[in-house]
């Protein structure tokens, strides 16, 4: 059952099959706590927010249709799910820690491999930290969309149906995310 398909898991779970259930949590349970991790800060909320995540997510398995990716439907449960928990009078998420995503450090080392000299590193970190500082500030919904879309990876549609919006605000969310992000960054270009 291990080289099964999301959407093969899925069949099996909404046949009550727990087993198939598990699969999935194993699948996704880093990811999922890495994604809530950048809402709720404290890791001992974060995995219980993760847990239940995937709560909700296995009691919602039988109304899931397949009309998105698993792993996008599974997203927008988090998404919610750690929005829920802060507004529910949890800590708000610090805005200044933004190092990590997914379990890997944001990629700015394909910049660093082409600057040797120390003065070329200085401004690469200078340029990371002002990227992650004006994604850190961004209003919620531009966050959220250049991150999916940068950090994440996913596609203009998968963004919409995780954000619950069309493609078109997508797109205008994200143009504007950049539009701030370069605006901040051009000091540090023009040296």
């Amino acid at each position: 059952m291990g080289d099964l398909t999301d959407a093969a898991l899925v069949e099996q779970v909404q046949k009550g099959h727990r087993h198939a259930f598990d699969l999935l949590v194993a699948r996704y349970q880093h990811r999922i706590i890495n994604l809530v991790s950048r809402f709720v800060r404290d890791r001992d909320e974060a995995m219980d927010v993760a847990q239940e995540v995937f709560i909700k997510a296995y009691r919602s398995m039988a109304g899931f249709r397949g009309e998105s990716a698993f792993y996008t439907w599974l997203y927008r449960i988090a998404i919610n799910t750690a929005k829920n928990h802060l507004t529910a009078g949890a800590r708000r998420p610090r805005e200044t820690e933004l190092t990590y995503l997914d379990g890997e450090e944001v990629p700015f080392s394909d910049f660093q491999k082409d600057f040797e000299t120390p003065e070329a590193l200085l401004q690469v970190e200078q340029m990371k930290a002002v990227v992650l500082e004006t994604i850190n500030s961004l209003p919620s919904d531009l966050k959220e969309a250049i991150m999916l879309r940068e950090i994440d990876g996913l596609s203009y549609e998968e963004i919409a149906h995780a954000m619950d919006c069309p493609v078109g605000t997508v797109r205008s969310r994200i143009f504007r995310a950049r539009e701030v992000i370069d605006e901040q960054l051009k000091p540090l270009l023009e040296r």
